[in-house]
């Protein structure tokens, strides 16, 4: 009998990549996503295509539309119903920026939905993992405060301390994190107490700049994938702040699946992974004009606003050791250049 995985937001781009990954694996995936991207984002943010992608895999996988993860009874029945082997937590209200404009949707969604789902599923099981995408957001703006280099084309540590990036013992206190990144912070830490409180097996993956093929990039949220379709469609990107070279750490989304199969087949309790694409992942805005430019043999439209956005990060990747020092059968498996040429040729290909 095969293993049963629920997804929430499997309609997203790592709910889809993780639902695809254990279907060929031959699990059993049930689905929870009732589209509600489109919702936060319109049209440009709809993720409804990944259901299609998901429907070859037939009976295997199941997806519940109907079911919204800020509905507790809803929660509460579903996950007994289903029986999990583990739970994969992806489903969120995801832009920094939108956050503000709908704050009561936000934190319904980030923090309460994530608390529906562990007390429902601490009902049903103490010792099925559950995994949750959290955010580097959560570390909020104190990751400006590392010394800084100003280099030709990005920003980077001047601190040999941060060599390596963003470890899990950074601060996630005293600092601006939007109120996208409090919600987050309520979820991540729900998600650390029911792991150590009731001695569940579960992790918060504090994602950098999580990307892929399969992401519907609007402004507000999918930074790479965005920058990419504006360079393909010869639109104009708006760069905002410290002159276009803030960096972020880009993993493309099938090595996060592959991280989280480590995880559920040997789960530990209330861990916290940093998982991003690190320091060789890493990229400039202007960095990221200049590599899609040689893909595409297009440059890229763009103005400058001087002003930032705000909490955002001048530099930020991930420092991968612990997850590689726990998890030593993973690493990245996608270069910088591979997620570039991923987007832009499913792109091409739409």
């Amino acid at each position: 009998m095969s293993k049963k995985l629920i997804v929430t937001g499997s309609m997203g781009l790592i709910g889809s990549e993780v639902a695809e990954y254990f279907l060929e694996k031959g699990w059993e995936v049930h689905g929870i996503d009732n589209n509600q991207r489109a919702i936060f984002f319109g049209l440009q943010g709809d993720n409804s295509s990944n259901k299609d992608r998901l429907a070859k895999y037939g009976s295997a996988y199941k997806l519940y539309t109907n079911i919204d993860i800020r509905d507790r009874q809803a929660i509460l029945d579903i996950i007994p119903q289903i029986q999990p082997d583990a739970i994969v937590h992806t489903a969120a209200q995801p832009s920094h920026d939108r956050a503000a404009s709908i704050p009561f949707e936000d934190f319904d969604t980030n923090a309460v939905g994530t608390f529906n789902l562990l007390e429902s599923l601490r009902r049903y099981s103490t010792s099925v993992p559950f995994v949750h995408l959290s955010t580097n957001k959560v570390y909020g703006d104190a990751p400006n405060n590392i010394q800084m280099k100003e280099l030709e084309t990005r920003y980077d540590y001047d601190d040999a301390a941060y060599e390596h990036g963003i470890a899990e013992h950074f601060s996630i206190d005293q600092s601006k994190h939007s109120l996208f990144g409090a919600s987050k912070v309520s979820a991540d830490i729900s998600v650390q107490e029911y792991g150590r409180y009731f001695n569940m097996p579960t992790a918060c993956l504090r994602g950098g700049c999580l990307t892929g093929p399969n992401h519907a990039g609007v402004e507000l949220h999918g930074f790479l994938s965005y920058l990419i379709k504006c360079n393909i469609e010869e639109r104009e990107y708006s760069v905002f702040g410290y002159k276009g070279k803030q960096v972020r750490d880009n993993i493309h989304s099938y090595d996060v699946a592959r991280f989280i199969e480590e995880f559920i087949q040997a789960p530990r309790v209330a861990e916290v992974y940093n998982i991003g694409g690190g320091k060789d992942n890493s990229v400039s805005i202007l960095e990221a004009f200049d590599l899609i430019a040689k893909i595409s043999g297009k440059q890229m439209k763009y103005k400058y606003v001087a002003e930032n956005r705000i909490g955002d990060h001048i530099c930020y990747y991930s420092d991968l050791r612990k997850m590689k020092e726990h998890y030593p059968n993973w690493d990245i498996t996608k270069s910088l250049e591979d997620v570039f040429h991923d987007i832009y040729n499913r792109y091409m290909e739409a």
